[in-house]
């Protein structure tokens, strides 16, 4: 397993173009952009291949109103859904990325059981949609404090989603700062979760700084991972206290642990 920056949060002094430099600088391999959508497509692919970095996640594109949180389960819009998947897979085709974070929304005021039939025929399609150019689409339990609204904030209601459609390129986006903060145990989360855990992401509870892993149980809770099968990527989606680069310590447990690979992304202990 490897670190993953997070552009969008790991780099805020940074202009964009400068922010793929800092992160190869900063011994990343691998990179996550929330919504790269202010620029055409080989623009990205352009700046991730003079950085030698490889763009690992995508957001699905928001929209002001009710859009903002993404429109896979919003009854009534599923154009708009088709839209921001089409967007999407023109910036993961133009770069690489081979995972999508499906938004599925705010549900907020809405019919339950109408956004989870939304949701499932969304999804259902774009699986149909993406399946030739053989994309992973991934969700995400967004936690009720920073999210209040949003279509699912718990692990296990996406599981119920996956199961229900059981396709092997639909899965969990694990995010051990959501699991924390609905105060959950991560590591039962994370056991529970297993097999269908296609990315992770962590950052510290408390103000979405560096992980602090010896709170919350945080690294016994990631260093189950690689024993669940999964071998990719960590992304690092949180805010830095100051330079990115002089919190990156943060991770060395893992490392002396062997949990993430040795000499390769990120290994600075600075």
């Amino acid at each position: 397993m490897e670190l993953a920056a997070n552009l969008s949060w790991l780099y805020p002094d940074l202009a964009w173009s400068e922010r793929f430099a800092a992160a190869a600088h900063d011994g990343f391999r691998a990179v996550e952009i929330l919504l790269p959508y202010d620029q055409p497509p080989a623009w990205y692919a352009a700046r991730l291949r003079d950085a030698g970095l490889e763009l690992v996640l995508l957001n699905t594109p928001i929209e002001a109103g009710r859009g903002h949180r993404g429109w896979a389960a919003i009854p009534g819009a599923e154009t708009r859904f088709d839209e921001a998947l089409d967007r999407a897979r023109a910036v993961a085709t133009a770069t690489g990325c081979g995972r999508i974070h499906v938004m599925a929304g705010d549900v907020s005021g809405l019919v339950a059981a109408d956004c989870a039939a939304t949701l499932r025929r969304n999804l259902e399609r774009a699986l149909q949609r993406t399946e030739a150019d053989g994309l992973m689409l991934t969700l995400e339990a967004l936690n009720r404090d920073d999210m209040p609204g949003y279509c699912y904030h718990l692990p296990e209601q996406v599981l119920g989603v996956l199961r229900d459609l059981d396709s092997p390129r639909l899965r969990m986006q694990f995010d051990y700062y959501h699991v924390v903060k609905e105060g959950l145990d991560p590591r039962a989360a994370v056991m529970a979760c297993g097999p269908w855990i296609g990315h992770a992401q962590i950052a510290g509870a408390d103000g979405r700084h560096e992980p602090e892993l010896a709170r919350d149980g945080l690294l016994e809770a990631v260093a189950a991972l690689p024993g669940l099968g999964y071998d990719s990527w960590l992304g690092c989606e949180y805010a830095p206290r100051g330079r990115a680069a002089e919190g990156l310590g943060w991770n060395e447990p893992l490392r002396l642990r062997g949990v993430l690979a040795a000499g390769r992304g990120a290994n600075h202990a600075l």
